[in-house]
Formats: C-alpha cells, structure tokens, sequence
C-alpha cells in the first residue's frame, strides 16, 4: 500500500451546542494555497509509509500536522477512501475529539524552491492553519473530493 499516491487521514469531530456537528480541517501551507480558501482545506492527512498500517499512518500525520495526539485507543469510525482529482487515494477515520484551550498549531515543515527558478529555498509549513467548521460551512472549505468523507461522517453518527 506504500506509494506517494496513497494517504491517510482523521477527521475529527465535535458537536457544539451553539452549531452542532463540526470538523477539524487543515488549510495547506505555502505559496500555491497562500490565497485559497474555499475548497481548499483538508482532513489532515499524510502518506502510508511501506509496512506501516493506514490507521497508524493516519495518527502519525495528524499529530505531525496538527501537534495534538490521539490516544491510540480512542474510537475510531472508518469512513473508507477517496480518489483525489490528481489521482491521490485517501483513506480516512473519524475520531471524537477537541483541542485544548488555547492550543497553538504545530505542524512539519516542506521545502521547495521559492520564488520559482530563483536558487532560493525557503521552509513552510505543511499546515498553516486548522479549525472547527459546521459541516455545511465545511462542505464549502473542504477539498470537493472529500466532501464524501463529511456525508459518510454524517451518516455513521446521526
């Protein structure tokens, strides 16, 4: 299952009062998504590393993206896989959780070549930002084809 083209990711999931149902999505970081917004976001997600499970791959990029840690044994709802418009399949779980107060993103960085052809190679980060959306402002910020990962969400917990 290890290939560039294959990843895994969790969506996690609250409910609030005020909005009912939200998801956690990750905007992409650096220069090509600096000034998009709608369609967008992602579940944070992340390749599966030959040999290493889908569900283990899905926790490690989270956190990686994110700096918040889900407990291993937390319940987990498969929601199945996606196929990306550039060819990338997605495999992604929910999971019920929240962040803490006043918790500060923390994701890994890449690096590439910045301005283009200029010799210069800058840092960024692979997530530059992450919050909670009702899932109909969601449906609007996420990725087109992982909108089935909110309708399967939405399915497994209502």
């Amino acid at each position: 299952m290890a290939t560039a083209r294959v990843s895994a990711g969790l969506l996690m999931f609250r409910r609030s009062a005020s909005s009912g149902l939200e998801v956690y999505l990750a905007h992409p970081g650096g220069p090509f998504f600096k000034n998009k917004d709608d369609g967008a976001w992602t579940v944070p997600k992340g390749e599966i590393p030959e040999g290493e499970e889908p569900l283990a791959a899905a926790l490690r990029e989270f956190e990686e993206e994110t700096g918040l840690r889900i407990d291993a044994s937390s319940t987990f709802h498969e929601l199945g896989s996606i196929r990306q418009k550039g060819g990338k399949t997605v495999y992604a779980w929910a999971v019920e959780g929240s962040c803490p107060p006043g918790h500060c993103l923390k994701s890994n960085t890449f690096q590439i070549e910045w301005p283009p052809r200029s010799g210069q190679f800058q840092d960024f980060p692979e997530i530059d930002r992450a919050e909670f959306f009702p899932v109909d402002l969601a449906r609007q910020k996420i990725n087109a084809a992982q909108i089935a990962f909110l309708d399967r969400l939405v399915a497994r917990i209502d």
